[in-house]
């Protein structure tokens, strides 16, 4: 059972919305094989080889209407091209059938209702599976409208004019019906495939932006300096071929500037590496929030808190929320920070969403690693895993002594 929910569990939401319309139009072809191959051919006609003929006939037609669904809601999600060949196969399957009720009813073969059903049905289903190829209300409608028309002078054509107009009318009806069905699903599929890589490109934008800063960073800090090194090393050069004295000043002027360099380097990094946590919090709320995420954040943003302990929990925190966006499909998060200087203890921070997968999706990353690393460098621990009800739970503590500031010992 694990396993069954896991399988579930384990997928997105665009990947659940189309998984869950894929299996919905299989269905339709259940429903196909039920009503039209079994029910009616088998209730008017008993067992006879035109009813078997017929069964396997509108059973051949009801996979072939879920072949191209699959294949067209996988062309409506972006990875592949449209099933043309497929949709030109089933239109003429359903032409084919509809041609030959009419023929079989004109020669006495099949009477009364059993020709209904077995026109309307199949067209009905037909136009639900190639609706799923068109994008635009119009080309939805003039399919519709080209079926009953078609299905109207069919009608005609084998003798049956008092009954072409009701025959349309069906088509229309039931066309309509199954081509909004279809025509909306479509539409959804298509929309939470967007809004799904919109989000992998916010995702990805933001790591760019990220880098962008850096090396803006590094670029203000180093350019001048650099530009500096070169011109004095190059008066040094020219003033050492001179036999100058003053080479050497130069070359000492070249190497404080070059550690100086090097503290910069090392401030710039450091700023980098290290987080606020107090801003990593509202960062957290507000990425989370604009994922479609209801994040709360219990407790004190951590202000007393010393800043290697602040920058320690600030990567738990970072890292949990890019965790959070990337796996799972996660609803609320609580985020919550207990016990400080305040409160003469340890400091507890645990960030718990829902939508968790129950297995793995592969192999277990760095990050996770480097956060230990950075807790055990204060004395603190790391937990995370799943807890009831498909929840995920990370949990952090820093031990009193390094809240206190008095340093963790070997």
């Amino acid at each position: 059972m694990s396993r069954l929910t896991g399988w579930w569990a384990g997928r997105g939401s665009a990947a659940k919305v189309e998984l869950y319309t894929r299996w919905s139009f299989h269905s339709f072809a259940l429903i196909e094989v039920l009503t039209v191959a079994l029910g009616s051919t088998g209730g008017q006609l008993g067992p006879t080889p035109l009813a078997a003929g017929i069964g396997i006939l509108v059973c051949g037609h009801a996979g072939l209407c879920a072949t191209l669904s699959a294949r067209a809601l996988g062309w409506a999600a972006g990875r592949r091209e449209r099933p043309d060949r497929t949709a030109y196969a089933l239109t003429a399957l359903t032409a084919s059938i509809v041609l030959g009720v009419f023929g079989m009813t004109a020669g006495g073969l099949i009477t009364g209702d059993l020709g209904l059903t077995l026109v309307i049905g199949p067209v009905g289903f037909g136009i639900c599976a190639l609706v799923l190829c068109l994008r635009r209300v119009r080309e939805m409608t003039y399919l519709v409208l080209g079926w009953a028309g078609f299905t109207a002078a069919a009608a005609l054509a084998f003798g049956r004019g008092v009954e072409a107009v009701p025959f349309g009318v069906a088509v229309v009806l039931t066309g309509l019906l199954f081509s909004v069905t279809a025509g909306f699903s479509s539409w959804l599929v298509r929309v939470v495939r967007e809004l799904d890589r919109s989000r992998e490109l916010r995702a990805r934008l933001a790591v760019a932006e990220e880098r962008l800063r850096f090396g803006r960073d590094l670029h203000d800090v180093l350019g001048r300096n650099l530009a500096v090194i070169a011109l004095k090393s190059e008066l040094a050069v020219q003033l050492a071929r001179r036999e100058r004295p003053e080479a050497m000043d130069q070359m000492v002027e070249v190497q404080r500037i070059a550690q100086e360099s090097q503290k910069e380097v090392r401030d710039v990094v450091r700023g980098y590496r290290e987080a606020d946590l107090a801003v990593e919090l509202e960062g957290a709320r507000s990425v989370l929030a604009a994922a479609g995420i209801e994040c709360r954040v219990d407790g004190a943003a951590g202000g007393g808190l010393p800043a290697e302990v602040q920058s320690a929990l600030g990567w738990v925190v970072r890292e949990a929320t890019t965790n959070v966006l990337r796996h799972g499909d996660a609803r609320d998060c609580l985020i919550r920070l207990t016990g400080g200087p305040g409160e003469g203890g340890r400091v507890v921070l645990a960030v718990e969403n829902d939508g968790a997968p129950g297995t793995p999706a592969g192999p277990p990353g760095s990050g996770l690693a480097g956060l230990r690393e950075r807790l055990a460098a204060l004395g603190g621990t790391l937990d995370a895993g799943p807890v009831a009800k498909g929840r995920f739970r990370l949990t952090a503590v820093v031990p009193a002594a390094a809240v206190a500031g008095e340093g963790v010992g070997a």
